[in-house]
Parts: structure tokens; sequence; C-alpha cells
């Protein structure tokens, strides 16, 4: 893919994400009014866990504690019951406990809008900062996980070998008017169209400035 064609891809993309769910933590931020606290224990709980029991988990907690004092009265116990069966739930109800209080602690219970704040708080790595700042704040920023980084590489768009190096490449090259809505294209594409093995390329609208770098098989 040259440089140009992302324009065209991304008006593309517009248009074929219309027909899927919207990403879960695109739901809570909407539902919520942009609340940053819960786009933050949205992402969190999204890590390696499916949009709909993400979306699920994140329902039940919030039904218990939409707010950082709230949150900080349940017990462990509690989190564990409301978030289960996302991944890592025993890891990730400790997490929400340290996040709480550092975020009390040391931000007065304001969740902050930086990348490098955020990226302090536990469990907190660039992919959940990007979203945070971006979803949450409307600020700058380019949220890359494993779709992002497959895709725009599988285009030929940028080179790279891990997700860190593609937000890098990313920042850029990347037009910085579609840095926050990257993420939001790419993800349902990844996951529908675009797919890991053999992606369906007979049906992508895309085909005609993709590279297909190290598709092997396709449908």
């Amino acid at each position: 893919m040259r440089a140009s064609e992302i324009h065209p891809a991304i008006r593309i993309l517009k248009r074929e994400v219309r027909q899927w769910q919207e990403p879960v933590v695109g739901v809570v931020a909407r539902e919520s009014g942009r609340d940053p606290f819960k786009v933050l224990i949205s992402c969190l709980l999204s890590l390696r866990t499916k949009d709909k029991t993400t979306s699920e988990a994140s329902a039940r907690l919030f039904a218990l504690a939409g707010d950082l004092a709230s949150m900080l009265k349940l017990s462990q116990e509690q989190i564990e019951r409301a978030i289960y069966p996302v991944g890592f739930y025993r890891t990730k109800t400790k997490q929400i406990h340290k996040i709480c209080r550092r975020l009390l602690d040391d931000y007065d219970g304001q969740v902050p809008n930086s990348i490098e704040a955020l990226v302090t708080l536990p469990g907190v790595g660039r992919k959940t900062a990007n979203l945070v700042v971006t979803v949450g704040y409307r600020r700058p920023g380019i949220c890359v996980d494993i779709h992002v980084h497959r895709i725009s590489n599988r285009w030929g768009y940028v080179k790279t070998r891990n997700p860190k190096e593609t937000e890098e490449a990313l920042r850029k090259k990347l037009p910085a008017r579609y840095w926050i809505i990257y993420n939001d294209l790419l993800v349902p594409y990844g996951q529908n169209i675009c797919q890991p093995i053999s992606p369906f390329c007979s049906r992508c609208k895309l085909v005609k400035y993709c590279d297909r770098v190290d598709v092997t098989r396709s449908r």
C-alpha cells in the first residue's frame, strides 16, 4: 500500500465496518458519556477476552460500582464474581483495586489523560493507555493491538516486528486525522474479513490496495 492509498482505504473501511458490532470499549465510552474511568476498567477487562464476555462483565461490575470510590468499597470476591469469566479475572481484580488506590493517592481520584502517566498504572500497557486517551479523552493517540499490527503490515503500509514498532511507525506515517479512529476500523475488519489465517481476500474491498504480505492462503 502506497502512502497516498491510505485515504481511499479509510473511506472504504468506514463504510464496511457499519455492518459489524461496535468494539465493546467504544460502546462503554458512548453509553457512559466517555467516562475515562469506565473506559479504563473496560479496557483492562477486554485484554485476552472476547467482546461479548467483556461487555457482560463490564455491565455487571459497573452496576455494582460505577466510580472509583464505589469500586474501592467492593471486596476482591465481589469483583471476581462480577467479572468472571474474563481472562485472568483474579489478576485483573487485584489490578483494579491497585489502580483505584493509585488514582486516589496520586491523581486526586482522576484518570490521567497522558499515555506516559497511564502506563505507570498496574496492568496498563500502551494499548490500554492509547485507548483511554483516544476513546475516553478524544486526544491524539494510536491504539495498536494485534489486528492493527497485523493488517498494517499485511497491507505493506508499515514494515515492523511488533505492536510497539507499529505504533512508532504509524505515528510517523499515518495522517493525524485518522489516529483516533484507526483502531476502531481495523479491529472489526480484522475479526471479520482480514483474519490472521486464510483471510477473506475474495470479499475484501481493499484488495487492490493490499500487498498481501505473508498471505500464503486465502478464501
